[in-house]
């Protein structure tokens, strides 16, 4: 089975102004901010040579976060949005200082490579929407940032990065620390991958930092659901195009020791019964990444009627 992932999926707004969208989710965020306000910056109002990249469909819910954390203390904010984006996603960006673009929907990697490339600061912090830069993060890459200026070693930094998770964040487990190289040199990196998953290709030495980026990407189980067959999709997909075989070894013991290296080995029985979900989502995610390539390659009948 083959999957058209040339486009994420779009909000349901047709028929409705988006000047109402605009209105409604500015108010939604400003009211965010006054409920949870961003920690106080322990950190003198340096502006550091970074240009933020980001890249956008309606977003416009949760966006506000992402800009806040940057805000003050980077030299420029680029955020590239979808051509069809209706729900205020560019005003709000605009409200942060950011330099808006729209641009058709070409796939993450692509994205993300034409909003590097309308960076003009010597370095690049590329962040998701559903992302924020912590206090402690911010302190980190100042200190990099002091050093590299004396004396470059560097052509890239990676940190942690801690989701959260029905309130609580997720410390153990596969999810963290999900070390990330997201701070670059520009023209030493470039973004490379199979859709929809994404990686930074660096020419030269990586540093790591401490301080964790913050995800704030589990909005419903339905959605974490969605979004977990969509890649197995995805995954599918790919199998068939690069001519990958899968058997049903895969399918039998891959699951299960999914479970055990992210709720044991790893530790996720340390957060709980969230460590517990994340442990079984993980395992079944991995099934359904290799019962749909098996489908995929025939291996497993469907009944359509």
């Amino acid at each position: 089975m083959r999957t058209d992932t040339s486009n994420p999926p779009k909000d349901k707004t047709e028929g409705v102004s988006p000047e109402f969208f605009s209105i409604r989710t500015q108010l939604c965020w400003s009211i965010e901010l006054r409920t949870n306000p961003m920690p106080p910056n322990p950190l003198p109002d340096e502006v550091l040579p970074i240009s933020v990249c980001i890249i956008a469909g309606n977003e416009a819910h949760r966006i506000g976060r992402a800009l806040s954390s940057v805000q003050g203390w980077v030299d420029e904010i680029i955020v590239v949005i979808n051509q069809d984006v209706a729900d205020g996603t560019d005003t709000i960006a605009r409200q942060f200082g950011a330099k808006v673009y729209r641009e058709p929907w070409k796939g993450y990697v692509r994205q993300k490579n034409s909003a590097a490339e309308k960076a003009s600061r010597p370095w690049i912090l590329g962040i998701d929407s559903d992302e924020a830069v912590s206090p402690a993060l911010r302190a980190s890459l100042t200190r990099a940032l002091q050093k590299e200026a004396g004396q470059p070693q560097f052509a890239a930094f990676e940190f942690p990065r801690c989701s959260r998770y029905f309130g609580a964040w997720i410390r153990h487990g596969d999810w963290y620390p999900d070390y990330s190289k997201r701070l670059w040199a520009r023209g030493r990196a470039r973004w490379v991958g199979d859709e929809p998953h994404d990686s930074l290709q660096v020419d030269g030495r990586v540093g790591r930092l401490a301080g964790d980026l913050e995800h704030h990407s589990m909005e419903s189980i339905e959605h974490q659901m969605r979004k977990t067959l969509r890649y197995a999709e995805v995954f599918a997909n790919h199998c068939v195009q690069h001519d990958r075989k899968v058997g049903w070894s895969d399918l039998f013991f891959r699951p299960p020791l999914r479970f055990f290296r992210s709720y044991l080995l790893k530790r996720g029985f340390l957060d709980g019964w969230r460590g517990y979900a994340v442990a079984w989502t993980a395992a079944y995610y991995t099934f359904l990444r290799y019962f749909k390539a098996l489908e995929a390659q025939g291996k497993i009948k469907v009944d359509r009627e």
